[in-house]
C-alpha cells in the first residue's frame, strides 16, 4: 500500500472512555467521571459496587489493547505505514498525555477514532470537546509541538459494514444458544446506554446531512442499525415475522430526569407477560464487551430473566472483529482521500448514508452546559 494513500495523516489516535485496573481505582475513576456535579466520595463509593463485583476491573482497558494490537497488525498486513496511539477520557493512558507524546514524536496530523458509533453528546461531541481541551493545555504549557498538531476525528461508523456484519453473525450465534424448540420464536432486543430524552432530541442538531431533519440522530441511527440487523438475520433463519425492538440500559442520574425508555430489565419481563418464548439480547449501542455489558446485560438482566423464567442470551459485541477492524482501516483511507480535496467512495448500508466528517456548529449540545459550537472548532474538527 502506497505512503501516499494515508496523506496527510501521519499517526492514528484511539480515543476511548477509560476504566479502573484495580480495587483502588474506581472511586478516583469515577471522581473523573462526574467531576463537577458535586457529588460526595461515600455515594461514588456505592455507584461503585458493580465495579467491585469483578475484583474492581473494568474490561474496557483489555480490550482497547486488544483493539490496538488488532489494529497495528492489520495496517502492518496490509502495508499501512501508520502509528497507532491510544489515550482515555477518565483513566490512563491519560488523553493529555497521548497528545503530548504523539507531539514529541514528531506527529502533526493526527485521525482520531472514538470507540462509539453513533452521533451524541457523550459519544461523539464531548469527545471532540475533549480533544480541544487536551490541546489546549499542552499549548499553554508550551509543550513541543503541540502549536503544530491537528485532530480530526474520524466520522460515526453505526453502519459501516465493517461495525454491521460482524453484529449479524454474533446474533445468529446467539440465537444458537437457545433451545431448539424456543428459537425460531425468539425476539430480539437491541440495546443501547440510555441517555436523557433532551439529549436524545438534539442529537444531530441542527441537522445531521444524514437524515435531512434536525435532532434525533441518536434513536434514528440506532433504529437503522436494528432493522439491518434484524433483516439480516431474518433472511438467514427463514424466520421473518421475528420480532424486535429497541431498548435501553445503564440508566445513571436523577430520576426526575426523562430518559429513554424502555429498560431492558422492564422489556424482559414485558416480553414474557406477553408469550415471548426467549430473548436475544443484542448490544449494538457498544463496541466492546466493557463493564455496561457484562454487568447490565450479563448480570442484571440474566438474573431478571431468570426469575420470569425467560431464555435468553447475549450476542457479543465487535471488539477486535477482523471485519470491523478492516472496515476501521477502510474509514482510515476513506478520510485521508476526503482530506487530500478526493471524492472517495463513503461505504455505508441502509437507507441513512454515511455520516458527516465534519459536524456542524451546534451538533450534539449538553444539556447541562449548551454551547454555541464544540470548543476548539479552531483546532479540531
Amino acid at each position: 500500500m502506497s505512503a501516499s494513500q494515508i496523506r496527510p495523516y501521519d499517526a492514528l489516535l484511539l480515543l476511548s472512555f477509560g476504566g479502573p485496573e484495580g480495587p483502588e481505582d474506581v472511586v478516583p475513576f469515577l471522581q473523573n467521571v462526574t467531576r463537577g456535579r458535586g457529588i460526595p466520595r461515600e455515594r461514588l463509593a456505592e455507584v461503585g459496587q458493580h465495579y467491585f463485583l469483578f475484583g474492581g476491573v473494568s474490561p474496557i482497558n483489555a480490550q482497547n489493547r486488544e483493539l490496538l494490537a488488532a489494529l497495528r497488525k492489520d495496517f502492518a498486513d496490509q502495508g499501512l505505514d501508520l502509528p497507532v496511539y491510544w489515550g482515555n477520557r477518565n483513566w490512563a493512558p491519560y488523553l493529555v498525555d497521548t497528545l503530548r507524546e504523539l507531539a514529541a514524536d514528531g506527529h502533526r496530523r493526527v485521525l482520531v477514532l472514538a470507540t462509539s458509533a453513533y452521533a451524541n453528546y457523550s459519544g461523539c461531541r464531548q469527545y471532540r470537546e475533549n480533544l480541544a481541551a487536551a490541546l489546549g493545555e499542552l499549548r499553554a504549557e508550551g509543550a513541543p509541538g503541540a502549536a503544530e498538531l491537528r485532530l480530526d476525528k474520524l466520522r460515526n461508523f453505526y453502519n459501516h459494514p465493517g461495525f454491521v456484519q460482524p453484529m449479524i453473525d454474533n446474533t445468529l450465534a446467539a440465537l444458537e444458544e437457545l433451545d431448539e424448540g424456543v428459537r425460531a420464536g425468539a425476539r430480539l432486543a437491541f440495546t443501547t446506554h440510555s441517555i436523557p430524552n433532551a439529549l436524545a432530541d438534539t442529537s444531530g442538531a441542527p441537522g445531521d446531512p444524514a437524515r435531512g431533519t434536525p435532532g434525533g440522530a441518536y434513536v434514528a441511527q440506532h433504529l437503522e442499525t436494528a432493522r439491518l440487523v434484524a433483516e439480516a438475520v431474518a433472511e438467514a433463519t427463514g424466520v421473518a415475522d421475528r420480532r424486535w425492538e429497541l431498548v435501553y440500559q445503564s440508566r445513571s442520574g436523577s430520576p426526575q430526569t426523562p430518559w429513554l425508555e424502555p429498560d431492558i430489565c422492564d422489556h424482559l419481563a414485558a416480553e414474557q407477560a406477553d408469550g415471548a418464548p426467549a430473548v436475544v439480547m443484542v448490544p449494538i449501542g457498544f463496541v466492546s464487551d466493557h463493564m455496561e455489558v457484562v454487568y447490565d446485560l450479563d448480570t442484571q438482566a440474566r438474573e431478571q430473566a431468570e426469575q420470569l423464567g425467560l431464555p435468553v442470551a447475549r450476542a457479543r459485541t465487535v471488539g477486535a472483529d477482523p471485519r470491523f477492524v478492516a472496515g476501521l482501516r477502510a474509514l482510515v483511507l476513506e478520510r485521508a482521500a476526503s482530506a487530500r480535496g478526493e471524492h472517495p467512495d463513503r461505504c455505508a448500508l441502509g437507507v441513512l448514508g454515511a455520516s458527516h466528517d465534519l459536524c456542524p456548529v451546534g451538533c450534539c449540545p449538553a444539556a447541562r452546559n449548551p454551547l454555541p459550537a464544540a470548543a476548539g472548532e479552531d483546532w479540531t474538527d
